[in-house]
């Protein structure tokens, strides 16, 4: 599909609806490989995209870091279409016991 045309925040709505969990990333972000081993290591199949290999990429960031209120604009995860945030968030969701419940309901999980 091109999205050459569609608005960036759009577009990355679009990229998010794609997968139960949708992680936006870096190769070269440590904290983005964190991430996804941490979705990994909960038998969790991210759909990913790694924006310093998109043409797109850096317009995707910089739409990301606006999203977010100019935090790191990666990793930001997405589960179910909806934004759960950057690392911190993912963090804390999984530290507060809710990352799971919302993986299930987002059928990413089954256990």
């Amino acid at each position: 599909m091109q999205y050459n045309s569609i608005d960036p925040v759009e577009r990355i709505v679009r990229m998010a609806s794609r997968g139960a969990v949708v992680i936006f990333s870096n190769n070269s972000c440590c904290m983005c490989h964190a991430v996804k081993r941490l979705f990994s290591s909960m038998g969790v199949s991210p759909t990913v995209y790694e924006l310093d290999q998109d043409p797109k990429g850096k317009e995707i960031e910089v739409t990301l870091a606006r999203i977010l209120g100019n935090s790191p604009s990666v990793p930001v995860v997405f589960v179910g279409g909806k934004l759960v945030g950057s690392m911190d968030r993912v963090m804390a969701a999984h530290i507060n016991g809710t990352l799971v419940p919302m993986l299930k309901d987002a059928g990413a999980l089954w256990l």
